[in-house]
């Protein structure tokens, strides 16, 4: 499992575009589920970070099998993933990787029915 983190600059002037993405993103929640079980993507979050030197995505995502995900993504003809890639063409000025430091991740183990007080 594969857990990467992006900082993504946005293009000058790109915030209302980048609400009105995440809102039709909830709005179709049925069609973004379904390519996220295609791309074996088990998390994926955006949180929007504002500042004076400028607006930033920072995009997580957790996935079974990167490779997998990615062939997946590309060859998608989901409307909701042609929508995807043509917003991130369009405010994308540059992205970097994030390094990851620690990941704890307890979902499997409450799954289990484990890991509550004793």
């Amino acid at each position: 499992m594969t857990l990467l983190c992006h900082r993504i600059r946005l293009k000058p002037g790109s915030v209302p575009r980048v609400r009105e993405w995440a809102a039709e993103l909830v709005r179709r929640a049925d069609e973004v589920m379904a390519t996220l079980r295609e791309e074996t993507v088990r998390l994926e979050s955006a949180f929007l970070e504002e500042g004076k030197d400028g607006d930033f995505l920072v995009y997580v995502m957790r996935v079974d099998d990167l490779a997998a995900s990615r062939a997946a993504a590309e060859r998608s003809t989901h409307a909701i993933d042609a929508y995807h890639r043509a917003f991130m063409r369009d405010v994308i000025e540059s992205r970097q990787e994030l390094e990851l430091l620690i990941d704890f991740d307890r979902a499997e183990e409450c799954r289990m029915g484990g890991g509550g007080p004793a």
